[in-house]
């Protein structure tokens, strides 16, 4: 996620761009998209991309990723019927866990992608019956490297 005194990401700078439309009930009762909806975005992103390219149901694995951690910096207000694009990256693979840089871009009429919020995931995997940690299914550990970026 940048400082607040980075310049702004853009799309380009995401390896997958997963598109997440609005929903009527996602705008609070200020007429803009209620912040926990924003979450909900990230979520959808992550495993639908996940479940795109690796063919797979992630809940059938033989572990799962819940999300141990989650964070969002609001910088543009969104609201119903925006149609949205999530950029997703990867900044670490571990053993159990993937941490996920994150962010939702507004389409404008021209297509142009707007920069909203950025955010931050860490999933978790764990045995879906212990709960317990257990390694990342290689499945998902090989769709997450194709996330990763390049460092200079």
């Amino acid at each position: 996620m940048a400082a607040p005194d980075e310049p702004e990401p853009r799309a380009e700078a995401y390896p997958a761009l997963w598109p997440v439309p609005t929903r009527w009930a996602d705008n609070d009762h200020y007429g803009h998209v209620d912040h926990i909806a924003y979450y909900s975005y990230f979520d959808t992103a992550v495993n639908g991309w996940l479940m795109a390219s690796t063919g797979l149901d992630v809940r059938e694995l033989p572990a799962i990723g819940i999300v141990a951690e989650a964070s969002c910096r609001f910088l543009r207000e969104l609201s119903f019927p925006d149609q949205l694009h999530v950029g997703l990256s990867v900044d670490r693979i571990g053993a159990t866990d993937i941490v996920y840089a994150l962010a939702i871009f507004r389409e404008d009429p021209d297509g142009f992608l707007e920069l909203a919020a950025t955010g931050r995931f860490l999933h978790v995997y764990i045995e879906p019956d212990s709960r317990l940690p257990a390694p990342i299914p290689p499945e998902i550990r090989s769709a997450a490297t194709l996330l990763e970026l390049e460092v200079d």
